[in-house]
């Protein structure tokens, strides 16, 4: 029997997969159908929820200059919309084709519709938030258009998007026909007015960069729409600054019963600006899991209520709040993807557990101070002194948490007892190679250098870590060879032998990662013996920004030794901070030896210098200490 070809598919198909005298197969015709259906559904909204639009004078709506009570009452379904939020979020849902909106993102509309004139919303990243309060916009112009709605984001580009998408529902969905902009009125997706806003200085809806142009523009509601990113929240300077940014909006609100502000946000860290929003806002959580019993406290009374009640209920503990977006499946393999402490930040949104008890490591304990090529004072003094803190720095460290000069130093100075380069190099699903140079004297540990380098086993990243070994005189170098049966040291042999001949040895590390770096980092911290030189900490920052915005502070060694924790996977890049404790631990033997007794020892052997030197001029070059005569 011979074939037929589908003229909707073009497949060559048996006869019978065609109806009679049908030139499409079976298959593409009742695809069509669905889809026929999808839209004949989507018309029978439409007529469910609006009068039919040429009974409908859309040019006289309400809010409209003269409108009539033709629009107000004309439908039951009208008078719906105007009072319900949600109703209209369902409507715009199905105009997009999306599938209905969850309990979730529902129990959201309602807090951003009726909740008080400041509130932040603060939900995991993908809930669509920002679709809600796009949409909630629109159902404020759609009953008053006179009212001015300022847009605020990060960045233009992202501020701009929003407006953008409000422009693109005004002209596509029917019963917002009437607000499309008019003739002679702002028509740009960035800044326009709505058809029936009077005339007036500030558009209907206008978009703004955070740290654009804000002074000058007044707004009845102001929508901030993540203005928190990792790119502009990462030290405690650029949240200050934010922090000062966002305060302008009370000045650009408009003093009216209805003005209201409106944040969205998902923290980006521990000490969001989110959390420092002043008492006047009411903030809402809602976490993608339900939260322990004993974490419940950790979110200050913000958690959505029904979040709250299924987590005191105990027995719902670690369910997914939105499944119908985000099963459980899907969520352990987000938590894998961002690591512990990205998730436990973007997806439970919890800013606020024990620092102390889930970070041990802090950059106070560290001592800075310009730190030589080949020589080092025998003791260096570490004092948290506020006068000596480091200012104008990129600190991504904790809240709180910060660097400090050096108080003072010996002033018997040695050349270094020896200095390690520690290579680990990049792996599986890394793309960076870390290094960290560090040196000993007297039982303290100097870091020289540390970073990272794009690659791994190609002879550009080889030279570059010969290179790194020749300019700081290194004498052993040490690799971390869990992964590829010391491949990696025969490849780096012959590249260093070029360039400076040192001893290369191998290491296994098979402890748990995290467990293994904190108990080889937190001792020697603590007793305040490693010293960092100073420019490591913009070398680190600066040498992160090839990176994309959402990974450059995560990929900083500061970051990673602030946020590591017992916790198995705490971080999902922890490159940096490997390289420097696989050199530490190469000194630890050396470490037990106290610095005090080093610089008295010192101060002895000068002592004894001056004595022989007092002697050999009072006595002669010949002269020679009792109990030792030169005839013997």
């Amino acid at each position: 029997m011979a074939l037929r070809t589908c003229k909707k598919c073009g497949e060559a198909k048996q006869p019978t997969d065609f109806e009679p005298r049908r030139h499409s197969c079976k298959a593409c015709r009742n695809a069509q159908r669905t889809a026929n259906k999808k839209k004949k559904d989507s018309k029978a909204l439409q007529s469910r929820v609006l009068p039919p639009l040429d009974l409908v004078d859309l040019e006289t709506a309400e809010g409209a200059p003269g409108a009539s009570e033709s629009l107000s009452g004309a439908t039951e379904g009208l008078d719906e919309l105007r009072d319900d939020f949600r109703k209209f979020a369902w409507v715009i849902w199905k105009h997009l084709n999306l599938p209905d909106p969850t309990p979730t993102q529902y129990d959201i509309s309602q807090f951003i519709a009726t909740g008080p004139d400041r509130i932040c919303v603060q939900a995991f990243r993908g809930v669509g938030k920002s679709f809600l309060t796009a949409a909630y916009a629109l159902w404020e112009l759609w009953k008053d258009p006179q009212k001015k709605i300022l847009v605020v984001s990060a960045t233009k580009i992202r501020a701009d998007d929003f407006s953008t998408f409000l422009m693109r529902l005004i002209l596509e969905v029917p019963m917002l026909r009437h607000l499309r902009p008019r003739e002679g009125q702002r028509a740009s997706k960035i800044s326009f007015d709505v058809g029936p806003a009077t005339a007036d200085q500030s558009p209907s809806v206008k978009s703004v960069g955070i740290t654009g142009q804000l002074t000058g523009s007044r707004a009845d509601i102001i929508i901030s729409d993540d203005v928190e990113v990792v790119s502009n929240s990462a030290t405690a300077d650029m949240r200050e600054k934010l922090i000062a940014l966002t305060k302008e909006y009370s000045a650009i609100l408009k003093p009216l019963p209805s003005s209201r502000i409106i944040f969205l946000g998902t923290p980006q860290t521990e000490d969001s600006i989110y959390n420092k929003l002043s008492d006047i806002f009411t903030i809402r959580t809602w976490p993608a899991l339900v939260p322990e019993v004993k974490a419940v406290d950790s979110y200050k009374g913000s958690l959505a209520e029904k979040i709250y009640k299924l987590a005191m209920e105990g027995n719902h503990v670690g369910e997914p709040t939105d499944p119908q977006r985000f099963d459980a499946e899907d969520l352990r393999v987000r938590e894998a993807d961002y690591g512990k402490a990205g998730f436990a930040l973007q997806f439970m949104l919890n800013t606020r557990l024990t620092d102390l008890e889930r970070f041990p490591l802090k950059v106070k304990d560290l001592v800075f101070m310009d730190v030589q090529v080949d020589r080092a004072p025998m003791k260096v003094e570490w004092l948290p002194d506020p006068d000596r803190k480091i200012k104008g720095v990129n600190n991504v460290a904790m809240a709180g948490d910060h660097m400090f000069h050096y108080a003072g130093c010996s002033k018997e100075w040695r050349d270094y007892e020896g200095s390690v380069l520690a290579i680990d190099p990049s792996g599986r699903g890394k793309d960076e190679t870390s290094y960290a140079v560090i040196k000993q004297l007297n039982g303290q540990l100097f870091v020289r250098k540390a970073g990272g380098l794009p690659g791994g086993y190609d002879e550009d990243t080889l030279k570059a870590l010969a290179l790194i070994a020749s300019s700081e005189d290194v004498n052993e170098v040490v690799v971390e060879d869990n992964f590829g049966d010391g491949m990696y040291i025969e490849l780096l042999k012959p590249v260093m032998r070029k360039y400076h001949k040192v001893t290369i040895e191998g290491v296994r590390n098979h402890i748990q990662k995290e467990k293994r770096i904190i108990d080889t980092l937190e001792p020697v911290m603590a007793r305040h013996k490693l010293v960092f030189d100073l420019a490591i900490i913009e070398d680190d920052y600066t040498s992160a920004q090839k990176y994309d915005a959402e990974v450059r502070i995560a990929k900083t060694l500061i970051h990673q030794l602030t946020r590591v924790s017992y916790q198995r996977g705490a971080l999902k890049y922890d490159d940096r901070l490997d390289a420097l404790a696989i050199g530490v631990a190469y000194w630890l033997e050396s470490m037990a030896r106290d610095a005090d007794e080093g610089v008295s020892g010192a101060r002895d052997e000068a002592m004894d210098r001056e004595i022989e030197n007092f002697m050999n001029n009072a006595f002669g070059s010949g002269y020679s200490a009792p109990g030792n005569p030169k005839w013997v």
